[in-house]
């Protein structure tokens, strides 16, 4: 692997994270879910591979650019995804008492 595949890599997964936030912004979740798997097929191609690999400057530039973007999608992801998963916790939350208080007072099944 070279640099610029290295960085085709990178470019890759910022287009995914640009999928991942209209998905999100779409209330998309199972894609949403399908590209952040996609998105991990690369992150871990990355991690096994990139430490061998001498980038040069530009490619350093370049990649410092797209991990900026792509953790700025990342957090605008989290934005819209946090609100609901807060809720989906607290009904769990507010589920499981209810289910331990019918249990204690004998009234569960």
């Amino acid at each position: 692997m070279n640099g610029d595949q290295v960085i085709s890599i990178y470019e890759s997964i910022a287009r995914l994270t640009d999928q991942m936030l209209a998905a999100a912004r779409a209330s998309d979740w199972e894609l949403l879910a399908s590209l952040e798997e996609q998105s991990g097929v690369h992150i871990a191609t990355l991690r096994n591979l990139e430490d061998d690999i001498q980038l040069s400057e530009q490619h350093r530039n370049r990649k410092v650019e797209i991990i900026r973007k792509v953790l700025e999608d990342d957090r605008a992801i989290r934005n819209l995804t946090e609100p609901g998963l807060r809720r989906l916790s607290a009904l769990i939350q507010s589920n499981h008492t209810e289910q331990k208080l019918l249990n204690t007072y004998g009234m569960g099944g």
